[in-house]
């Protein structure tokens, strides 16, 4: 049987948006970090992200800063005021993953979208634009002044949207961003879609998707034929 949330709220850079935080950094740093080095260098990077992510709010910009200066301490590499400005920038031009589009065009006339994001209120409506599509609400980690994986960024949306965790669903490409939370705090229905930068893990209770264009099946909806015809010859 088809799932039938009231919304569906949706992580957007990793799960919608290309998330290129990795491959621009792996660009920006090619002079300075050896290529044996670089996979380590990189680890170090995503990790402090979430590091930073997790105590008192503060701005995008700020966690990705901290972060670069923290992973070019542990590594022994030269930091440059200019690299937090490179990698900021970047964001608004990332794109969406394919077959996204496609998928919350035929989605949204039947169940309200929305975006829940750790991202800012400046850098949010260059990515929504390239989804080309209409959410009922986007919400940012800068109006929540919480980020993921926290409960607040969460609560936040509740309260906006006048209803509880049970009457949603969850779409992320993250277990330690999104899914535990969303488990922890009661989502009825949790969406994985596995883009492979994580693993699955078990016992969280999610659907675990494989092609974007899976989700609009998920919820009992019929894609266009084209983008069901090429999901089938996938």
């Amino acid at each position: 049987m088809a799932h039938q949330p009231k919304f569906i709220s949706f992580d957007c850079y990793g799960t919608l948006i290309n998330f290129e935080m990795g491959p621009t950094a792996k660009r920006l740093y090619e002079d300075r970090v050896p290529a044996a080095r670089m996979p380590a260098f990189l680890d170090s990077f995503k990790f402090y992200r979430l590091d930073e992510v997790l105590g008192d709010w503060k701005p995008f910009f700020d966690v990705v800063e901290n972060s670069l200066q923290r992973t070019c301490k542990a590594h022994g590499i030269e930091y440059r005021a200019s690299d937090a400005l490179a990698m900021y920038a970047a964001v608004p031009t990332w794109q969406p993953h394919p077959n996204v589009v496609e998928t919350l065009q035929a989605i949204a006339p039947h169940i309200p979208l929305v975006i829940l994001s750790n991202s800012m209120v400046d850098l949010i409506p260059h990515s929504v634009a390239h989804l080309k599509a209409p959410f009922h609400a986007v919400y940012t980690a800068e109006e929540a002044r919480a980020y993921k994986p926290r409960a607040q960024a969460f609560e936040y949306m509740f309260d906006q949207l006048g209803c509880g965790p049970e009457d949603m669903m969850h779409v992320s490409s993250s277990f330690r961003y999104d899914q535990m939370t969303a488990n922890d705090l009661g989502f009825k229905y949790k969406a994985f879609i596995d883009r492979g930068h994580e693993p699955m893990c078990d016992g969280y209770g999610v659907d675990r998707l494989t092609d974007f264009r899976q989700l609009a099946g998920l919820v009992g909806i019929d894609l266009p034929s084209k983008a069901a015809g090429a999901q089938r010859g996938a």
